[in-house]
């Protein structure tokens, strides 16, 4: 008999419990328990930067994280990026208007980075967002939209 364990959680502000095996990994029981597909699985290891969600408003890889390690916390995934009205986010809108290539893979977790990022405050000594985004493997943006919506968050939070 295989040994559970019971998870609660608030994903995307909404409460969650669940039964679940002790080695889920936290980006199965979004994707298979609670259909959030958003979150993407690409590398399996963490070195793509697809799968990241915002665990207690810090970014991780969901792919390396086990899923009792969000026992009691706040998650947020891409699904639960965009405002309470359905309208974007600051970072989104950003992504939109600086034409951002969205295949759909990479995008989720480049959001959820940015998001992460946004966040801190005041951020660790010598950490910049570009420094965090490349945490996140894109194949077909070349980047070069992404570091047009850095540019465009940071002068719009008066840090040209």
């Amino acid at each position: 008999m295989t040994e559970s364990l019971r998870i609660h959680i608030k994903v995307n502000g909404r409460p969650e419990s669940a039964e679940i095996a002790p080695n889920l990994m936290l980006v199965d029981f979004l994707r298979e328990h609670l259909g959030l597909q958003g979150t993407k699985l690409a590398c399996d290891q963490g070195a793509c930067g697809a799968c990241t969600v915002l665990l207690d408003g810090r970014p991780v890889t969901s792919c390396l994280t086990f899923a009792f390690a969000a026992d009691g916390a706040d998650l947020q995934t891409i699904e639960g990026a965009s405002r309470d009205n359905g309208t974007l986010s600051q970072v989104q809108n950003a992504l939109h208007d600086c034409g951002v290539p969205q295949c759909g893979f990479c995008t989720p977790g480049m959001v959820m980075m940015m998001e992460g990022f946004a966040r801190q405050d005041p951020l660790p000594p010598g950490q910049t967002l570009e420094t965090w985004m490349n945490a996140n493997l894109c194949r077909c943006s070349g980047y070069q939209g992404f570091r047009r919506a850095l540019d465009q968050l940071a002068n719009e939070a008066g840090n040209p």
